[in-house]
């Protein structure tokens, strides 16, 4: 074809997609990698962010990534001040003011330019968002930030609630189809099984209006969840539900790594063997009592394998203040120096430059869903201690998975004092288990199948692309 005859061609229509994610670590992370595989998709991205961000890390983590794609339409979300009282945490506050603001999007959304061509938002949004994407009349999806398996308990509690057994005779919950199909009581998350707490009218205000989405995206793929999408793609759980796409892996992005001055956590891996080390982090959010902490400082000696530890003392990062003598006690301190076996840090970390590492064995994590794609993705096994919310789900989709255990009494966070000797105990039996090693590889074998040419993730995008360009 000539060079006139080509410069005559319009140039193909730009797909545009605004995002909304809710606060906290735990759901911006997952929507800043997910956008940018859009805009590899060469997408037009508009990015809402909600003002001001309750963590430093959360500001930090925006900041690089604008500053790694200036092409991102940044579109400020002011939140009104906050004078509720239904609870303590920020996190939740922030996430409050975002559910009763949605209202003010409707001029933002409605006069970009270009027009939308699809809107995503978070999955702690549908009842106030639903009438908003409807009236922009363009396709509306949730991102569901954690399993699968934990999104086939969401869109299954309406009917879980109306059964006569709700909450008091529960033994089990049983979903159809789904890997882990049968959940005991002890899993469920606890604020769930109160009559009429925020979280149940939550889920029965949300979970019924998911037949009105066009999908769901969730960061998973089939060598994980195989038979959870699959189920629920195939009506086994609730009938009539959008698609459901697995996306996943989100695979760590450059724009996420931390510079450090001094001696890097790198530099400190580095120098130990490989698969030797035991990484512990649990999570952005989690904040352990010191005296659990201290604990887990014992039971890491006692395990006598090396360790890298991040320690965190408050919920919030901005809020931490006193050194690590101050929170696990100069004694436990001291120890760990004279064993010359562990580095703790009380930082934030880049935790896919940890969990890439050669030198680490292990994960002792809480199971957020993040983490444990994450471990996935470098194929590394995981010791599970689910301290909140979906974590014991996401947990066993882990064990039934075969690439990582959970001690399931260990209970909840504060339920009881986990002790040294126990964690040093699992942490050994992890470690040593070569079978869970070879289990973690082929995760990592298929984490990076799903992302390759035909595989889950780039198959589901695709998909995707083909309904937004109609709506160019």
């Amino acid at each position: 074809m000539g060079e006139n005859n080509m410069s005559s061609i319009a140039p193909h229509p730009v797909v545009h997609v605004a995002l909304l994610p809710s606060a906290g670590m735990g759901h911006l992370s997952p929507f800043l990698r997910l956008a940018s595989l859009l805009l590899h998709q060469h997408c037009h991205v508009t990015l809402i962010t909600p003002q001001l961000t309750v963590s430093k890390a959360e500001e930090d983590l925006l900041s690089r990534f604008l500053s790694a794609f200036p092409q991102v339409n940044q579109l400020h979300f002011h939140l009104p001040p906050s004078d509720s009282t239904i609870s303590t945490d920020p996190f939740f506050l922030q996430f409050a003011s975002i559910r009763s603001s949605s209202h003010l999007l409707t001029p933002l959304l409605s006069s970009l330019t270009p027009p939308l061509s699809s809107f995503i938002y978070d999955m702690t949004l549908i009842s106030p968002l639903l009438p908003i994407a409807e009236s922009l009349g363009v396709p509306h999806y949730i991102l569901f930030t954690s399993s699968a398996t934990m999104f086939s308990f969401f869109s299954y509690f309406p009917t879980l609630a109306k059964s006569e057994s709700f909450p008091g005779k529960l033994d089990f919950v049983e979903i159809p189809g789904v890997s882990v199909s049968s959940i005991p009581r002890s899993s469920i998350p606890p604020p769930l099984l109160v009559p009429n707490s925020l979280f149940g009218k939550l889920f029965m205000e949300d979970s019924p209006k998911l037949k009105k989405l066009h999908g769901v995206l969730v960061n998973t793929f089939e060598g994980i969840e195989k038979l959870s999408l699959e189920a629920l793609n195939g009506g086994k759980v609730v009938k009539g539900l959008p698609p459901v796409y697995g996306v996943g892996p989100f695979v760590p992005c450059e724009f996420e790594k931390v510079v450090k001055r001094g001696e890097t956590i790198s530099e400190w891996l580095d120098e130990q063997p490989s698969g030797s080390v035991v990484y512990v982090s649990f999570g952005s959010r989690t904040a352990m009592g010191r005296e659990q902490l201290r604990e887990v400082g014992d039971g890491l000696v006692k395990s006598g394998w090396r360790f890298l530890w991040v320690v965190k003392d408050k919920i919030v990062d901005r809020a931490e203040e006193e050194g690590l003598d101050g929170v696990l006690g100069f004694e436990l301190v001291e120890r760990m120096v004279k064993e010359k076996k562990g580095l703790v840090v009380k930082e934030w970390v880049d935790q896919s430059e940890i969990l890439g590492h050669k030198a680490v064995g292990g994960f002792v994590s809480h199971c957020g869903w993040n983490s444990v794609v994450e471990a996935a993705w470098f194929g590394v096994k995981i010791l599970g201690w689910p301290l909140h919310g979906d974590q014991k789900i996401n947990a066993e989709v882990v064990a039934k998975g075969g690439w990582g255990v959970w001690k399931e009494g260990w209970d909840w966070e504060g339920e009881r004092l986990v002790k040294g000797e126990e964690i040093g105990e699992a942490i050994r039996e992890v470690m040593n288990d070569e079978s869970l090693v070879m289990k973690a590889t082929q995760v990592k074998k298929d984490a990076r199948k799903a992302i390759s040419v035909g595989g889950g993730c780039e198959v589901a995008l695709q998909k995707l692309m083909e309904v937004w360009k109609k709506n160019v």
